[in-house]
């Protein structure tokens, strides 16, 4: 597949509750050149969600129509519900050279790989340990004890799939974790601009790099606070 070296595809994962929806909008705040890779879904939206800003909630029946008419670039099942990134708009955005972020999970980051590989930069967000991620289900009040209860399982599993991404974001608490991120993205954008990024951005990413967070990610896997 053919895109222009400009364009970056940063997709961004974590297990629910590590924070990556309020990094994520964070970062599309600051940098309104970024932009968001709306997903559909055929879960119902929470309160204060908004169709067509937060995703594109669709019915079970429109979703399969797009999935067999080969609308997705990926799609998964997620506790119960379907996601998907529309392959139309990735790939525009891509050949117009533009910056896009996907909020997706670690299974719709494996498709884009395969199918951007040239411009997709994985990222993964770590929760300090696994206490603080069910702390953190707990206090959003959302949840049934059933639900909490299968995304703290499903929680370890997606933890093990850190290897295939490029960076690994700590988010111990948000002034840090979003650092880390805004550094990663103004890195990556500078090296799709064929250009040399700030030091200090640049030193900040290698460090999220996933060869130099290995060893605290499988401490996290052990249970232990990172």
């Amino acid at each position: 597949m053919s895109t222009s070296p400009c364009g970056l595809l940063m997709v961004v994962s974590s297990p629910s509750g590590a924070g990556k929806t309020t990094l994520c909008r964070r970062l599309l705040t600051e940098h309104p050149e970024l932009t968001f890779s709306v997903s559909y879904t055929t879960r119902p939206a929470r309160p204060g969600e908004r169709d067509g800003i937060d995703y594109h909630f669709v019915s079970d029946d429109t979703f399969t129509q797009m999935v067999e008419a080969g609308a997705f670039a990926e799609w998964n099942w997620v506790h119960g519900r379907r996601y998907g990134t529309g392959l139309l708009t990735v790939r525009q955005a891509l050949a117009a050279g533009q910056r896009i972020l996907l909020d997706i999970d670690y299974q719709g980051a494996a498709r884009i790989l395969e199918a951007f590989a040239d411009s997709a930069r994985l990222v993964f967000i770590l929760p300090p340990s696994l206490a603080v991620l069910e702390a953190r289900l707990r206090g959003r009040q959302t949840d049934s004890e059933d639900v909490i209860t299968t995304r703290l399982h499903k929680a370890r599993h997606e933890l093990s799939q850190y290897p295939m991404y490029h960076y690994l974001v700590l988010n111990r608490e948000l002034e840090a974790g979003y650092r880390e991120l805004r550094a990663i993205y103004q890195a990556e954008r500078a090296h799709a601009e064929g250009r040399s990024a700030p030091a200090d951005d640049e030193a900040l990413a290698h460090d999220c790099l996933k060869s130099e967070r290995a060893t605290l990610a499988q401490r996290l896997l052990q249970g232990d606070e990172a």
